[in-house]
């Protein structure tokens, strides 16, 4: 019996023990991260939920890069965390996004196209993504996904500068700028696989943590 044969009769791996791989620990948290954001949209607690909104981002993007410098990582592994990945983007910044945008509008009926539109749309994405993945310059094909909760979580620091009506007709506009940006021809890099900027990214998360946190206190 050869290697080869053997390792096609060795047994699937169980469901469970992808819980011990480090990258999909992260992106858990990241998931975990996003349940806390959804919470406080519900609740109305906004400046917590901003603050779990970019810490997903930042867990997501450890993932990644704890995942390309781990040696001894299967094709299976491989494989596996990078459809936790899709499934955990979806929710992140598809859903948590547009259950925002409801919530500020006091779940006004009249965002639901703005909502429906942006899960659409980043459903779309996604999808591309995990089909085509990217461009031969290694650019993304739209603007990535995990884009909309950096530059949501920014656009709501002005929420002050506005009475709650104007400002729900910002984030609904918002919503479906950056909902277009998802499904758009433009290439944009990759900006997730650089050490550097994941180090800006964690600035970021630092800054937006204090500023956020500041309001809670």
């Amino acid at each position: 019996m050869t290697n080869e044969t053997a390792a096609e009769e060795l047994p699937n791996p169980s469901i469970l023990s992808y819980i011990r791989d480090l990258p999909n620990i992260c992106s858990l948290a990241g998931l975990g991260c996003t349940l806390i954001a959804i919470y406080f949209i519900v609740t109305g607690v906004y400046a917590a939920a901003m603050i779990g909104m970019i810490w997903a981002v930042a867990f997501d993007w450890t993932d990644g890069l704890i995942a390309r410098r781990m040696s001894g990582r299967t094709g299976a592994d491989r494989e596996f965390g990078g459809q936790l990945d899709l499934l955990i983007d979806i929710v992140s910044y598809g859903v948590t996004p547009a259950i925002l945008i409801l919530s500020y509008a006091s779940f006004d009926p009249a965002y639901l196209p703005i909502a429906f539109i942006m899960l659409v749309f980043g459903a779309i994405r996604l999808s591309y993504f995990s089909t085509f993945g990217l461009s031969d310059d290694a650019k993304y094909t739209g603007l990535a996904i995990d884009n909309n909760s950096i530059i949501i979580v920014f656009v709501f620091l002005f929420a002050g500068y506005f009475d709650r009506d104007m400002f729900s007709i910002v984030l609904g506009a918002s919503g479906l700028c950056l909902a277009a940006l998802n499904v758009s021809q433009i290439k944009t890099p990759k900006l997730s696989g650089n050490p550097v900027n994941v180090a800006l990214l964690a600035t970021y998360t630092l800054a937006i943590t204090f500023v956020y946190g500041s309001t809670l206190l």
